[in-house]
């Protein structure tokens, strides 16, 4: 299960970075920034599962701080296809829940205000310095512009932008509107 998570992770970052999946793509997607963050923290999310290596995810945790240049709380939990395309600066809170095909950019907080967390759905693109704060949901087939600051709910298929974050394109999705 791991290494297939950990598979469909880096096929889709090599599908955004170079437009491809085959071999060569994979390969040099496994060695660009951000990777070595993805796959210490599918590591960490693995062994918070397991009862007898859940301490160890704490590990992995700083591993990711000290070499991998972000924060990814231990019971944050993404779907398969999970990208950093640069993972410096990165800090996700515990409590976010996100779908599959998640893609964030460096310097993206996504935190919690008084307890309540973001939710983020499926295909959800965040820009660089883009912050998510408190109990909003992403919607699927989202993206969110660079330094936007969202404190609202995102509809499907909407791009937010700003400080405050505004909606400034909404289109029809697969999800419905």
């Amino acid at each position: 299960m791991l290494i297939k998570l950990i598979t469909t992770d880096l096929r889709a970052k090599a599908g955004w970075l170079y437009g491809e999946t085959g071999g060569r793509a994979l390969l040099k997607a496994l060695f660009t920034d951000g990777t070595f963050a993805m796959i210490v923290y599918r590591l960490m999310q693995s062994c918070r599962r397991h009862t007898l290596l859940r301490s160890s995810a704490m590990v992995w945790g700083k591993i990711n701080v000290w070499f991998g240049r972000c924060i990814i709380g231990r019971d944050a939990d993404f779907g398969p296809g999970f990208v950093l395309i640069h993972s410096d600066g990165i800090v996700i809170n515990t409590a976010v829940r996100g779908g599959s095909n998640i893609k964030l950019e460096h310097r993206v907080t996504i935190g919690a205000e008084k307890g309540a967390a973001p939710q983020l759905g499926n295909d959800v693109f965040v820009g660089v310095g883009a912050v998510i704060i408190g109990p909003v949901t992403i919607g699927n087939n989202t993206r969110i512009g660079a330094n936007a600051v969202v404190n609202c709910d995102v509809p499907d298929g909407a791009t937010a932008v700003g400080v405050p974050a505004r909606i400034i394109r909404r289109k029809e999705t697969a999800y419905g509107d």
